[in-house]
């Protein structure tokens, strides 16, 4: 018997807590994000009634026709690549962008955010894993993309983002420590920065070790992606 959404979303958050306990976190400091790109609204409907309120994206169309038709007190976090003609759609819906690796894309956020809307929140994207398929940008160029984004008042700076390599776990351990280290290191720069962004499906016992406050679950919530599914 396949379990309900509720029932999925519980066992989850359940086992989320005990590891965050467990790694000396509190529970309270992690954010589970539900990834439901591909998936229709009547799936995300389902995680909202079980209590669910902060729901990742990955296709800003996509995002758009579901976003129509669900509650407007979702948390919306756009976690795909944002191309430079979608920005509007993000600036004026989205509650968080995890994915600012340029600072174009930053100034148009900034310029296209309503004014009676608060700042919006921004991740860099860091490739941690120097992959060369993988956005994002280098280590070295965090702290530049930071001031940038730190100057632009429509838009606030929480942290940054990072997709681990799906290697071995002595690679991925290593990939964490350094996306940590990084965080630490701007905010030792003075940036005011309270969010990693950092732990999938497949890795987010080993992202709680390493300070992340996100979680991007998808398929452990939601189940089998079906890529060519296409949504009503």
């Amino acid at each position: 018997m396949s379990l309900s959404p509720a029932e999925r979303y519980r066992a989850l958050r359940r086992d989320i807590d005990a590891a965050a306990r467990a790694v000396h976190r509190l529970p309270e400091e992690i954010t589970l994000i539900a990834v439901s790109k591909t998936f229709p609204p009547e799936a995300i409907q389902g995680f909202y009634d079980a209590g669910v309120r902060d729901f990742g994206e990955n296709y800003v169309q996509e995002w758009a026709e579901k976003q129509q038709r669900l509650p407007e007190d979702i948390v919306w976090h756009m976690i795909g690549d944002v191309q430079s003609n979608k920005t509007r759609q993000v600036a004026e819906h989205a509650a968080w962008v995890h994915t600012v690796s340029r600072a174009k894309i930053a100034e148009r956020l900034a310029a296209q955010r309503p004014a009676d809307l608060p700042p919006l929140n921004v991740c860099i994207e860091i490739n941690i894993s120097g992959e060369a398929q993988k956005h994002g940008i280098a280590p070295s160029d965090a702290a530049e993309l930071a001031q940038r984004i730190t100057d632009l008042p429509p838009l606030r700076l929480r942290g940054i983002m990072c997709v681990p390599s799906a290697a071995e776990e002595s690679i991925v351990r290593a990939q964490m420590q350094a996306a940590q280290a990084l965080y630490r290191d701007l905010q030792a720069q003075g940036f005011a920065l309270d969010a990693l962004s950092m732990g999938m499906s497949g890795d987010w016992r080993l992202a709680l070790e390493y300070g992340t406050t996100h979680l991007r679950i998808g398929s452990a919530l939601f189940g089998h992606r079906d890529y060519a599914i296409a949504l009503p």
